[in-house]
């Protein structure tokens, strides 16, 4: 179900899927971080720090789900659509090799730009989910201010966009069905 679990899943998804490809080439790590603390450079990983999610508003609008229970309507209010942005940051022991990871970091999202089927973890998983994965220009500034408050020197780094992520809503309207309804009409009157 997608659920408030929702985020959660969609963060252990992405440190699945990136986690399995870095360590199939590289033997080096995915994890999901507050980049709080020291962050071990042994082995090479990735960091994924969620710092920003925003209510999608090309989705906003959706239609309430309707639901046929005897002898009622159930009027499910629809998901609230999300959009999560990361910010995924190299980490090892030489600036080479956390250039490596980024460009195969990079590489792996513009190859797998949508995530869907097996690869769902949590209650995405079984789902008809689809979470498409863009990178987003964020400036220089934008990403130093991410930094700067959480009170780490600035590292390479790039900003991912995961969208759109279902929060299904537990609001449901209750309503008798229509069984009939009459029409009433008017004959026009006679123009004088």
């Amino acid at each position: 179900m997608l659920d408030y679990r929702v985020i959660a899943d969609v963060s252990a998804t992405l440190e699945r899927a990136l986690g399995d490809a870095l360590f199939a080439s590289v033997g080096a790590k995915a994890e999901i971080h507050d980049l709080q603390g020291n962050i071990s450079l042994s082995p090479a990983r990735v960091t994924l720090f969620l710092f920003e999610t925003f209510e999608d508003a090309s989705a906003r609008n959706r239609p309430a789900r309707r639901e046929v229970k005897t002898p009622n309507l159930l009027i499910h209010k629809p998901p609230m659509a999300l959009e999560l942005h990361y910010l995924l940051t190299p980490w090892s022991d030489e600036r080479k090799t956390d250039h490596f990871l980024l460009g195969l970091t990079l590489q792996f999202f513009y190859d797998h730009a949508i995530l869907s089927g097996p690869i769902l973890q949590g209650g995405l998983a079984g789902t008809d989910q689809a979470l498409k994965v863009t990178l987003v220009p964020y400036t220089l500034e934008d990403r130093t201010r991410v930094w700067h408050a959480v009170q780490k020197s600035y590292r390479l780094s790039v900003a991912l966009k995961v969208r759109v992520v279902n929060l299904v809503s537990t609001e449901v309207d209750t309503a008798k069905p229509v069984l009939r309804r009459t029409l009433d009409h008017a004959l026009p009157e006679a123009v004088a």
